[in-house]
């Protein structure tokens, strides 16, 4: 939430929205005068009833882009479908690989030597949807589940603003084959090698 305010997008946050009352996004966005809800996934006992309040709710707010950060909750097909191509979320691994929790671990655990994140359109099946953007880190000798969990998410913190900015500007948008689509398409070509070459 703190880096899309320092972000200063071309758009407006419409409103933030949690399924936890004691989430930090909700304080940063009273602090900053924007909406807040609460939709506690616990008062539903089955996850499209959730998911229906959920809908209602964000449908006050009529927004163009719906961003995912901290949600932990699956969403049905249902959801997923009503926002197909406004539905983004953030994951801290290169997806494909590495879908669900426990991702440092799991990648120090297989002994990879990059490591990183992943900003992708949400599709019905987990962590699965196109790719918009990811930012690669090398896994460090020495590393732990916490190093490396901080400096992949510094990595966070700077792509995910840049998805929603495209997305805010029209410049990104997930065509009917379901891919992605990207005006501007800048690629350094440069690759990152860990460990570094002699």
């Amino acid at each position: 939430m703190e880096a899309l305010l320092k972000a200063k997008l071309p758009c407006e946050i419409a409103a933030v929205i949690s399924n936890k009352a004691d989430a930090a996004g909700l304080l940063t966005a009273q602090a900053h005068g924007i909406p807040t809800a609460v939709i506690a996934h616990r008062d539903y006992p089955q996850r499209e009833l959730f998911d229906a309040a959920l809908a209602a709710e964000i449908d006050r707010y009529a927004p163009d882009v719906l961003v995912l950060a901290g949600f932990m909750r699956i969403l049905t097909p249902a959801f997923v479908g009503r926002y197909r191509g406004r539905l983004i979320n953030i994951h801290p691994s290169l997806l494909p690989a590495y879908p669900g929790l426990h991702t440092h671990e799991r990648a120090l655990h297989d002994g990879v030597k990059i490591h990183g994140c992943t900003v992708h359109f949400v599709t019905p099946d987990l962590d699965h949807g196109p790719v918009i953007i990811q930012a690669a880190v090398p896994v460090l000798q020495g590393d732990t589940a916490e190093t490396l969990a901080a400096r992949v998410l510094h990595e966070e913190h700077r792509i995910y603003p840049q998805a929603v900015n495209w997305l805010c500007r029209d410049e990104v948008r997930l065509d009917e084959q379901g891919r992605v689509s990207l005006d501007r398409l800048q690629q350094g070509g440069h690759p990152l090698i860990s460990p570094g070459l002699d």
